[in-house]
């Protein structure tokens, strides 16, 4: 027996490990949710298994749902998490499921955390077993299913979706919490600063449990001050203690405001402190991803039109490896866009053009460009005064696509910046040329 593993370490647990439902009547809050799955959760309950997908907010009850549920049947379980659940180990596990079925007439539960880490690879290796029935899968997301897992594997499993909790249930739990310390509420907070910590942990069971836990061990340490804590007391503990007290919830989009802003402002190396930051902050590589496919366009758009292929391969390349990874293609993407020509005269100029669209609504389009595929389109004079651009001298011929009432309106105006500059340069040159020289070719 390994030094580590004598006696419990029980007490060693984190509070929210502590306090972690082992059946469904010891579950706070869901109502909503449970009652809509009633039958479902009925037929666990008698050992009828099914293979579900968890989806909800962190915090919610995801876990401890899948816990209560494993415990009220019989079966083998296998509990991992997808940032290191390897094609290698679904193949394992799969194969030892066959075998509890087939030797055993047992049951097997895999229950993957965070499932929509996995690559699309390693979710086809799932696919196999979960179809045969050798084992149920349980998979945990805070992702929209839709858009991050096989659509063969979603189909084939159960979806239950959780709300982030109420404040109310909030407050439940943190009775639990007290009793587990000793204490009373009002030893620890006054009324408004336990209000705020409530407020402040958006339905996120495991964040209020682990503000809690660091109120009581401050607590522990210094009893007599500054307890009870009012809000003003909370923000100091925390700030000193190196956590984030964020009521707002302001935290998370700060961080990703500073991140874009660093790359729209060319610098890589702040742009690279954030993404570290939010990485090992949990952020989703995949929606920070998103976020540079838009930056992209927005703010470099033109100045140079392979940063948005950078971007959306990058994309791809994090759906594939997943985490860790996938950090290092964000790295490469992130480096490159901050250091990239910066251009966002595409995205003013669509903005501009809905703007003039709303205004106008749809005016018809002039007859010279509408389509005159039929004898009826040509009698209505549809076609006629349509000049081919190509007998251009320069490709080019003078002509208002634009309806009545918008003539010459310009939205897109190059900058001179990166390959922009080189587009507004040609612009110049084409319509200049052509204005000035005869259509014969040069």
């Amino acid at each position: 027996m390994d030094l580590f593993q004598q006696g419990s370490s029980s007490h060693l647990d984190p509070l929210a490990e502590k306090l972690r439902p082992k059946l469904f009547s010891d579950l706070i809050g869901q109502e909503k949710s449970f009652a809509s799955h009633r039958t479902l959760i009925s037929k666990i309950k008698e050992g009828h298994l099914q293979s579900l997908i968890l989806w909800g907010p962190p915090g919610c009850g995801k876990t401890s749902f899948a816990n209560a549920l494993i415990n009220e049947v019989d079966a083998e379980v296998f509990h991992e998490n997808a940032i290191d659940f390897g094609a290698k180990k679904i193949r394992e596990i799969g194969e030892k499921a066959k075998r509890n079925r087939y030797e055993r007439q047992r049951k097997t539960v895999l229950f993957v955390d965070e499932i929509h880490r996995l690559n699309r690879g390693q979710q086809d290796v799932l696919l196999p077993f979960v179809e045969k029935g050798y084992f149920y899968l349980i998979g945990a997301t805070t992702e929209n299913p839709s858009y991050q897992l096989n659509a063969a594997l979603v189909s084939r499993c159960r979806l239950v979706v959780l709300e982030p909790l109420k404040e109310a249930d909030l407050v439940r739990l943190s009775e639990k919490a007290f009793e587990e310390f000793g204490v009373q509420r009002d030893q620890l907070f006054t009324p408004a600063g336990f209000e705020d910590l409530i407020a402040s942990c958006h339905g996120d069971a495991r964040r209020l449990l682990n503000l809690l836990e660091e109120v009581w061990f401050a607590h522990k340490q210094s009893p007599d001050a500054p307890f009870p804590l009012d809000p003003e007391g909370l923000i100091n503990l925390f700030d000193s203690s190196g956590l984030r007290f964020d009521k707002k919830g302001d935290e998370h989009y700060d961080t990703v405001s500073v991140f874009i802003k660093s790359l729209r402002g060319s610098d890589p190396d702040a742009a690279i402190y954030y993404l570290a930051r939010m990485l090992q902050g949990g952020e989703d590589p995949l929606f920070i991803a998103r976020r540079l496919v838009i930056l992209a366009s927005e703010d470099i758009g033109n100045a140079d039109p392979q940063a948005l292929g950078v971007a959306v391969n990058t994309l791809h390349a994090v759906e594939l490896v997943g985490m860790p990874e996938a950090r290092i293609s964000l790295a490469q993407a992130v480096t490159y866009l901050a250091s990239a020509p910066k251009s966002n005269r595409s995205y003013m100029a669509i903005n501009k053009a809905m703007t003039v669209v709303s205004a106008t609504g749809p005016l018809p389009v002039p007859k010279a460009f509408r389509s005159s595929k039929t004898r009826l389109m040509k009698d209505l004079g549809y076609g006629v005064d349509y000049k081919y651009t190509h007998d251009g001298a320069t490709g080019w011929l003078a002509q208002d696509y634009f309806p009545e009432g918008l003539k010459d309106r310009k939205f897109y105006e190059p900058s001179g910046r990166g390959f922009e500059k080189r587009i507004k340069e040609y612009l110049a040159w084409m319509t200049g040329r052509a204005k000035s020289a005869s259509d014969k070719e040069e």
